[in-house]
């Protein structure tokens, strides 16, 4: 099969389009044939080496993929492969929970103690868990369910979840460009609140409208916080979905009525940032982290995006042998949504 791999850390140009050997199921795996895989942030971490992830070289990456059933290794009748046969369409789902630790027991599969992922899906060919596979409805393009895992996941996790969003609060979601913002946007929407966001150009803060938010701030040309404020009457949102870090995390904080929440999900803007502890406690702020989703609600949102009530935005998809391409489109954020793969 072809791959892009790498065997060391560094820039997009470790990435390589090249032979590999066909992956060879175990007892309990399925060969998938990827027609389609997300590109994300984490990715860019993994392959520079800073996502704090241990990898072992060659490298394959790739969280969400989704193709068709390429053959069953099928050891028994319980075998959880066995409702599917070659050339079904499924989606893949990123990890495999231990189903026996107090978190995987109590609902929260997300914290798994042990949870291994399987493997990437920049590849043509790829050996999972059957466990992992799920089927693909035939109104659904490969494209949404590689595009839809990651950013719709996260953004419910965070805000349905973590944050507990009702409807009539208000909800600022940074980044709207990007693949968890755009998603943010819709999910918040879809909740009843109402949605500010934020983006660095007017082209996105149009698409941001189109997805359902209520009001927009071009980061570079406004203080988002003073644009904020004056939004709200001086209050400030009662949740912040935040996955930039840097500054922009700083500053989200300006931006929380009393006992308003901050969930962040993310630090590609810089993941250590100065704290200032006084406002926070005398406001009663709280600060929330979020990993991932749950089997649940990874479910629950696809339903959704399968049905046409979420819909993901997908910016680009480009051949799998033009990966490092894709990085570096990633890596430059002049994109709407989501970047993709297709083998």
């Amino acid at each position: 099969m072809k791959a892009a791999w790498f065997r060391q850390y560094g820039g997009p140009e470790v990435l390589t389009y090249e032979d590999a050997p066909d992956p060879e199921p175990a007892p309990g795996e399925v060969l998938v044939r990827v027609r389609s895989a997300g590109v994300n942030h984490v990715d860019l971490d993994i392959r520079a080496g800073v996502s704090r992830f241990s990898v072992s070289f060659p490298h394959i990456l790739g969280l969400e993929y989704a193709g068709e059933v390429a053959a069953v290794r099928q050891p028994g009748s319980n075998f959880p492969g066995s409702r599917f046969k070659e050339g079904d369409r499924v989606w893949v789902s990123p990890r495999v929970a231990c189903e026996s630790c107090e978190y995987c027991l109590t609902g929260r599969d997300n914290l798994c103690r042990v949870a291994p992922r399987p493997s990437g899906g920049y590849c043509e060919l790829v050996s999972v868990p059957a466990s992992c596979l799920h089927p693909l409805p035939d109104n659904a393009s490969f494209d949404d369910a590689a595009a839809s895992q990651v950013a719709f996941g996260t953004a419910w996790h965070v805000l349905m979840t973590r944050a507990g969003l009702r409807a009539g609060e208000t909800v600022l979601i940074q980044a709207a460009g990007s693949g968890i913002g755009s998603a943010g946007i819709q999910v918040a929407h879809l909740a009843g609140a109402t949605v500010i966001t934020t983006a660095s150009s007017d082209e996105k803060l149009r698409k941001a409208l189109d997805l359902g938010a209520d009001h927009t701030i071009n980061y570079r040309q406004e203080d988002f916080p003073e644009k904020v404020m004056e939004l709200t009457g001086g209050k400030g949102v009662d949740v912040v979905m935040e996955h930039v870090g840097g500054e922009v995390f700083t500053k989200s904080l300006e931006c929380l009525k009393k006992d308003g929440a901050i969930i962040t999900v993310g630090g590609h803007g810089g993941e250590v940032v100065p704290f200032d502890i006084i406002p926070f406690f005398r406001s009663e702020h709280r600060l929330i982290g979020s990993a991932m989703w749950t089997r649940h609600e990874l479910n629950q949102v696809m339903g959704l995006v399968f049905s046409g009530t979420l819909k993901p935005v997908i910016h680009q998809a480009l051949p799998l042998s033009q990966a490092a391409e894709a990085h570096r489109l990633v890596d430059s954020r002049e994109f709407i949504g989501k970047v993709l793969l297709n083998p």
